[in-house]
């Protein structure tokens, strides 16, 4: 290379030079990413999130002891569904147990906030029947309650079912941890 040559290069300044561009394009696209991901989390609405979490945390111990309510009284709930209607059969072992005569029933899907159902069931009989509208295939919470909110049962119904999915049951006591061996010499 001519002396001349070089003396030109060397006399470029450095923004006309390409590699402090490169260099500097990477942390340039993680600060524009950054500032994107900010303004996604400030704007977008999260929906698991509910705005009164504070009464529905003290409300917990409530639903607790309505769900061990149904306990005690053994509540059986035999759940069918099929294409567009609902029965539920409902027994307990406690022979003071009076059937109300509406059940209300939400349903649930885990995943999909948009296909979920609240119900109210009436009486005919020993069944509680009414309408609903579910895909055939799917995973669903039920959850069954009297119309006074005393006692609540809940759980889950795979479709499509064969039949009865049976929620509840009668409670049992927890088992007192066995005693430990007595090791002597």
């Amino acid at each position: 290379m001519t002396e001349a040559k070089i003396n030109s290069v060397a006399s470029r300044p450095w923004y006309r030079e390409p590699w402090p561009w490169i260099l500097a394009a990477g942390p340039f696209i993680v600060v524009v990413a950054a500032i994107y991901t900010a303004w996604l989390a400030v704007k977008s609405n999260d929906g698991l999130v509910t705005d009164d979490y504070y009464k529905k945390g003290l409300s917990a111990n409530q639903t607790i002891a309505r769900s061990e309510q149904a306990a005690k009284m053994g509540l059986v709930a035999g759940v069918r569904i099929t294409s567009e209607t609902l029965s539920v059969r409902l027994q307990a072992s406690d022979s003071s147990f009076v059937m109300p005569p509406t059940l209300a029933v939400t349903i649930s899907h885990p995943t999909r906030a948009g296909l979920d159902q609240a119900r109210v069931l009436v009486r005919d009989g020993t069944l509680y029947t009414g309408t609903v509208r579910l895909p055939a295939a799917g995973h669903w919470l039920v959850l069954l309650e009297d119309e006074r909110k005393t006692w609540r049962l809940m759980g889950n119904v795979i479709l499509p079912a064969n039949g009865e999915t049976l929620i509840g049951g009668p409670a049992t006591p927890p088992r007192a941890a066995p005693a430990p061996a007595d090791i002597r010499n």
